[in-house]
């Protein structure tokens, strides 16, 4: 499941991931979010991951699709976990990604929304 985090600093959208995301947390939640912050301007991703269990297909499938489309308009992305192979993926395949992407732990959150805005 996605939920996106109220409070966030201004010009930034965040979510949270909890148990299975599936292809309507894309469509109710992520995709209403990031087209509100694309027509602000640059956009500025947290996802905060206190627990994950997976994707179904469908929203691994939307997962590309958004990418495809908004990527390119984010300027950085924070990934908040504890779950060490989330940060491991995150540190491997960043390099794919054209915006600056960073993992910090869940006692970093401060420090993550720190560099979020800087």
């Amino acid at each position: 499941m996605l939920k996106e985090l109220p409070g966030m600093p201004a010009g930034v959208i965040g979510f949270e991931v909890s148990g299975t995301v599936r292809a309507e947390d894309y469509r109710d939640v992520v995709i209403p979010a990031l087209e509100r912050a694309a027509r602000e301007g640059d956009v500025r991703f947290v996802v905060e991951m206190p627990e994950f269990t997976g994707m179904t297909p469908s929203a691994m499938w939307q997962d590309l699709k958004v990418a495809s489309e908004y990527l390119r308009a984010m300027k950085r992305i924070a990934i908040v976990t504890d779950l060490e192979w989330v940060a491991h993926m995150a540190a491997l395949f960043g390099w794919l990604v054209p915006s600056e992407m960073r993992s910090f732990s869940m006692a970093q959150r401060e420090d993550a929304l720190r560099w979020i805005t800087s």
